[in-house]
């Protein structure tokens, strides 16, 4: 194709601020990789080895922290490679995949959180009608939703941005990024096509945000007028809201620097913004969860008293 970059390798400048202090940064940072790696892994062996939480709830949280493995393999493994080596470049090749695994994992992370939402309005709102309508079959549906949905977006958004020819190599993060990629192309490219994917996720996912609140208000309004579904909704969509608040924080702030913020900032202060929806959700969410549903915590303490005996 003619009009393709002869630009076959980026430069991550985003990390030699670190590099002072990279033995210790490569230590704290594997240590961190290891306990999200754990908590992750073992709620979901729990819940897939305990067959008293194969229900709704419990297999969508399992491909929650599925993505949460999923997302985090997209930096991690690459980041404490670059701290020990004294060359950070990516080709770019490899920069798109690493753009398309960071925004398909925000982006699945929004959309299983919608679906849990709904599940969480099914069952305060319609218990009736609970296990009716959530049945294997459905909730297959919603995870598959909640994946096939961005990996979709972001393989278009990826596949355009491949099209373009750019006029720069240098990418001031830890990690690549579309949007940054898409501010390396040339002036004279064609951007219609990519700004229209753009807009409509966009869309899609600020969709998603209304369609959990429109949850939320009735979900506040059932428990209101209940002691049961008040009780209910503490246990069950308390742990929720913390990683849906949590989430929308981190990852606004950063879409938000990224496209306003200065760059007089320290880049280690940068840093720590980019990466924030990388460090918090992948450890809090699992734990919160974990501790917070009572089927789960109960598992959790029988494991440990088996093991101590």
């Amino acid at each position: 194709m003619d009009n393709v970059s002869v630009i076959r390798v980026f430069s991550l400048s985003g990390i030699n601020e670190t590099m002072n202090y990279r033995i210790a940064i490569f230590s704290l940072t594997l240590l961190y990789y290891f306990v999200i790696l754990f908590v992750n892994i073992a709620l979901i062996l729990i819940i897939i080895l305990d067959e008293n939480l194969h229900e709704p709830m419990y297999v969508l949280l399992c491909s929650f922290c599925f993505n949460g493995l999923y997302g985090t393999a997209g930096f991690y493994p690459k980041f404490l490679f670059d701290l020990l080596s004294s060359s950070h470049v990516i080709s770019y090749e490899a920069c798109l995949l690493q753009a398309f695994v960071m925004y398909s994992f925000a982006c699945c992370e929004m959309s299983t959180l919608a679906v849990m939402a709904y599940d969480r309005y099914l069952a305060i709102c319609r218990p009736l009608h609970y296990h009716s309508f959530m049945t294997r079959r459905r909730v297959c549906q919603m995870v598959c939703f909640s994946w096939i949905t961005p990996f979709c977006m972001f393989s278009i958004s990826i596949i355009l941005t491949s099209t373009l020819k750019l006029c720069g190599a240098k990418i001031q993060k830890l990690f690549c990024v579309n949007w940054i990629i898409f501010q390396l192309a040339c002036p004279d490219n064609d951007t219609l096509a990519s700004s229209i994917i753009s807009h409509a996720t966009t869309f899609i996912y600020v969709s998603h945000g209304f369609f959990i609140v429109w949850t939320y208000m009735h979900l506040v309004m059932k428990s209101v007028r209940s002691k049961d579904d008040r009780v209910k909704f503490m246990q069950t969509c308390v742990p929720h809201l913390t990683s849906l608040v949590t989430f929308l924080i981190v990852i606004v702030f950063d879409l938000m620097y990224m496209r306003f913020g200065s760059t007089d900032l320290p880049q280690s202060l940068q840093n720590l913004i980019a990466i924030e929806f990388l460090l918090i959700p992948p450890v809090m969410n699992p734990l919160i969860y974990g501790f917070k549903l009572t089927k789960i915590r109960h598992r959790i303490l029988g494991l440990v008293s088996v093991d101590r005996k």
